[in-house]
């Protein structure tokens, strides 16, 4: 069902107070910067391997992002898997007993259909499932 990793999500107060850990320490390749409307957030994608990092900074205090960090901290958000035909994944889920976030796909980042799972359904971790239209997807 899941093809891979996609990426993994990083809540972070400031996208441009972090970029140098993973751009100057870490040696990543940054890929791009854009915001998502849907989720009110302005996110980074950092380029590792055959995956990405995504950070994930908060564009208004209503944003899940905001809520997050100011419950949690900065931080590990979301692991997103890589998947075809996101609409089918959500059907398996939800007759497999998952509970979704998102019963239809919304628009991510890059373009990509996205959709989150609960994470009482997955012990405790937010899943994203997540289908790039494009390979030049972020």
């Amino acid at each position: 069902m899941a093809k891979k990793i996609d990426h993994i999500g990083v809540a972070v107060e400031s996208i441009e107070r972090s970029l140098s850990l993973y751009t100057e320490h870490l040696g990543l390749e940054l890929l791009g910067i854009e915001e998502v409307e849907s989720e009110d957030v302005k996110v980074a994608f950092l380029k590792i391997g055959e995956s990405k990092i995504e950070l994930l900074e908060p564009l208004s205090k209503e944003s899940a992002i905001a809520k997050f960090l100011d419950k949690k901290g900065e931080g590990i958000h979301h692991i997103a898997l890589g998947v075809d035909s996101i609409e089918e994944r959500i059907a398996d889920m939800k007759q497999n007993g998952i509970r979704m976030i998102h019963e239809q796909p919304k628009k991510g980042a890059g373009g990509a259909k996205i959709a989150f799972m609960h994470p009482k359904s997955t012990g405790s971790v937010l899943y994203e499932l997540c289908e790039k239209q494009t390979k030049g997807d972020m």
